[in-house]
C-alpha cells in the first residue's frame, strides 16, 4: 500500500520519460509570449474601435478577422501560472514530498512581481498626477492590488493590471490552500483518495465562479459594465482552478496515458478552433449574451486542454516545435514587461501623434505599438527584472536568509 510520504516509483521507458526541462521551459515561454502578443493586439485593436449610440464599431469588417484580433488570452496567464505554482504541491499532495513554506514562495513571488511593477506603477501614476496631492486613492490601491475591486479606478494608471491583483490574491491563497491540501492527504492511504481530495478541490474552485456568474447575470441582473462583478476573483477565479486542476492531472497521470502525436495533434487542433469559435460567437452574441456571459471560464476549460495536449505527450509534436521557435520563446522571455509597458507606450505614441488615425491605420498602428513596445520591454527586462530575479539567492529554498560569509568550522 502506497503512503503519501513513501511515492512509488516505476522504471520509464525512452518514450514516457519528461520533456527534457529546456525544451518544457521553450514551451511555457512560447505560452507567455503568445498571450502578451495577444494582449497588445487585443490593447490596440480597443484603442481604434469607435464607441456610439449605434454600438460598437471595430477597426475590423470581417467577423473573423476581429475574432483573431479581439482575442482575449489573460486567461492563459492564469492557467499557466496556477499549473506552474500548484505542480509541487500536487505532487506532494498525490505522492507525498516536502514543498517550500510559505515564506520562501512568497518571497520568490514578490521579487518576480514587484519591482517592475511598483517602478511603472509610480512612473505612471506620477506624470498623469503632475500636480500634488493628486489622485492617492487610485496609487494606494495600485500598490496595495486592491484597484480590482473599485469600480471607477479599476482601470486607472495601468490599466491591464488589474490582473495582476487577481494573481496576487491567488499566491496568496496558494499559499494557504496548497500546505492544508498537503496535510489533509497525508492521512489517507489510497494514491486514488489522494487524487480525489486535489481534483475535487479544483473542480469547487471551478464551480464556484461560475455559480457567481449565474447568480449575478441571470439572478440578480447585474450588467456587463459592472467591472466589479465580472473582473473580481468570485468572477475570474475559474482560470487559476483550471490551471490547478490541470497540476493535479499531471501529478496523477504521471508517466502514465501520454499522449500520442495522433491524439495530440487533434487535441490540439480542436481546442485552438474552439477558442477562435468562442471568440467569434463572443463578438456575435453581443455584450450580454450566452457565449460573452460565460466566455472565461469557458475559455480557461480550453486553455487547460490545449495545454495537457501540449505538455502531456510520449513525442514532441509539430505543435511543441512550432511553440519553440527562436523568436517566439525570446518574446516569452520579456512577456512581463511586455504586458506591463505596452498600453503606456501605446498611450504614449498615440499623444504624440505617430499613430494613423482611422480604421485603416490600424494594421499599421499595430505594427508601430509592437514594435516599439517589444524594445521598451526587452529594455526593461535586462535593466529591471533580471536585476531583481538575482535578490532571490538572498535566501535559500526554505525561506531563510542565506549565509554569504558562513563562520570557518573549528578543528
Amino acid at each position: 500500500m502506497t503512503t503519501a510520504t513513501t511515492p512509488t516509483t516505476r522504471p520509464r521507458t525512452p518514450e514516457s520519460r519528461e520533456k527534457p526541462p529546456s525544451r518544457r521551459a521553450g514551451d511555457i515561454d512560447s505560452f507567455r509570449g503568445l498571450a502578451a502578443l495577444s494582449t497588445v493586439a487585443f490593447h490596440v485593436r480597443q484603442e481604434y474601435t469607435v464607441y456610439d449610440a449605434q454600438g460598437t464599431h471595430p477597426p475590423i469588417d470581417t467577423p473573423g478577422v476581429d475574432a483573431l484580433f479581439s482575442f482575449e488570452a489573460l486567461d492563459l496567464f492564469f492557467v499557466l501560472s496556477a499549473f506552474l505554482l500548484t505542480s509541487s504541491y500536487a505532487r506532494a499532495a498525490i505522492d507525498g514530498g516536502s514543498t517550500r513554506p510559505a515564506r520562501a514562495f512568497l518571497f520568490r513571488r514578490a521579487i518576480r512581481i514587484l519591482p517592475l511593477y511598483v517602478l511603472a506603477i509610480l512612473v505612471i501614476w506620477a506624470t498623469r498626477n503632475p500636480t500634488l496631492p493628486g489622485d492617492w486613492r487610485d496609487l494606494a490601491e495600485h500598490l496595495t492590488f486592491t484597484h480590482v475591486f473599485d469600480q471607477e479606478r479599476i482601470f486607472y494608471t495601468l490599466g491591464p493590471t488589474w490582473s495582476l491583483s487577481l494573481e496576487v490574491l491567488f499566491y496568496l491563497v496558494l499559499a494557504g490552500l496548497g500546505p492544508l491540501a498537503v496535510r489533509a492527504c497525508r492521512p489517507l492511504r489510497r494514491r486514488g483518495s489522494r487524487v480525489a481530495v486535489c481534483a475535487a478541490g479544483c473542480l469547487l474552485l471551478y464551480a464556484a465562479p461560475l455559480a457567481w456568474i449565474t447568480y449575478a447575470h441571470y439572478g440578480l441582473g447585474v450588467p456587463h459594465t459592472d467591472w466589479v462583478a465580472y473582473f473580481g476573483p468570485q468572477a475570474r477565479f475559474g482560470g487559476f482552478a483550471a490551471g490547478m486542476g490541470l497540476a493535479v492531472a499531471r501529478a496523477a497521470l504521471g508517466d502514465r496515458a501520454r499522449l500520442t502525436r495522433r491524439t495530440a495533434l487533434p487535441l490540439t487542433a480542436l481546442t485552438l478552433a474552439g477558442l477562435f469559435c468562442l471568440s467569434l460567437l463572443s463578438r456575435q452574441s453581443g455584450p450580454e449574451g450566452f457565449t460573452t456571459t460565460y466566455y472565461h471560464p469557458l475559455a480557461s476549460a480550453l486553455w487547460m486542454l490545449l495545454l495537457f495536449s501540449t505538455f502531456h505527450i510520449r513525442q514532441l509534436t509539430f505543435w511543441n516545435r512550432l511553440l519553440t521557435a527562436r523568436w517566439l520563446t525570446l518574446v516569452g522571455l520579456v512577456s512581463y514587461s511586455l504586458f506591463i509597458w505596452h498600453e503606456p507606450v501605446m498611450l504614449l505614441l498615440h499623444n504624440a501623434g505617430l499613430l494613423p488615425e482611422g480604421a485603416a491605420g490600424f494594421p499599421r498602428a499595430l505594427l508601430i505599438v509592437l514594435l516599439a513596445a517589444l524594445l521598451a520591454a526587452t529594455a526593461s527586462y535586462w535593466l529591471i527584472e533580471y536585476p531583481a530575479s538575482l535578490l532571490g539567492r538572498l535566501k535559500d529554498n526554505q525561506g531563510r536568509p542565506r549565509d554569504f560569509y558562513p563562520e570557518p568550522a573549528l578543528r
